[in-house]
């Protein structure tokens, strides 16, 4: 008898999208590219991949993928966003358009390009809460991080002073890309997360 592998979906609008999907399979799960509100439905899980926030809120738009994302999230389908997708699961966003479609769900404040630019890029090792072994390294592009967290979120990580990943009941965010690592202990978390919400 096989074991249960969980369906893993990875929005497949705009960013890193590929590298989720490997990472993921890796971790174990059956991964598939989530581009219709038709194809959340069958998913234990969820990955918002990095890339340019702004552009990928006009596309949830597009393909009338927004206000199904905010009902399964609000319904507690487990996510995880990286990058670009903390910027989408917070209820509120500093520095960015004030037009900016957000999904929401983790109360938290980001702020948008708060490393700084393209050019201000950095790789960091952090030791994360919830994953053993060494450090994770992480890569920051264009990377938000928190400014302000509810009571209900639990930091995992910090640069200086800054949340860079934090978890909130079935949702998890990085504002670092570990997909490009060939690491997979954030993708295996948050696969014990899906895994933990099957099992009720």
């Amino acid at each position: 008898m096989t074991a249960w592998r969980p369906r893993v979906g990875v929005l497949a609008l705009q960013g890193d999208v590929r590298e989720h999907a490997r990472a993921l399979a890796v971790a174990g799960t059956e991964t598939v590219e989530v581009r219709r509100p038709t194809e959340l439905a069958a998913l234990d899980g969820l990955v918002l991949p990095g890339g340019e926030s702004t552009t990928i809120g006009r596309l949830l738009k597009i393909f009338e993928l927004l206000e199904p994302l905010r009902d399964a999230v609000a319904d507690g389908l487990p996510v995880y966003g990286s990058c670009a997708g903390m910027i989408l699961l917070a209820r509120d966003v500093l520095d960015g358009r004030p037009d900016q479609p957000l999904i929401g769900g983790l109360d938290v404040v980001v702020r948008r390009n708060a490393f700084g630019r393209q050019v201000d890029s950095f790789e960091a090792d952090l030791d994360v809460a919830g994953v053993d072994g060494p450090p994770v390294h992480a890569v920051f592009i264009r990377a938000p991080w928190v400014e302000k967290a509810g009571d209900a979120v639990t930091v995992l990580a910090r640069v200086g002073e800054h949340p860079v990943a934090v978890r909130q009941g079935h949702l998890l965010a990085t504002s670092f890309h570990p997909e490009l690592t060939g690491d997979t202990r954030m993708h295996e978390l948050f696969v014990e997360m899906v895994q933990e919400s099957a099992a009720g």
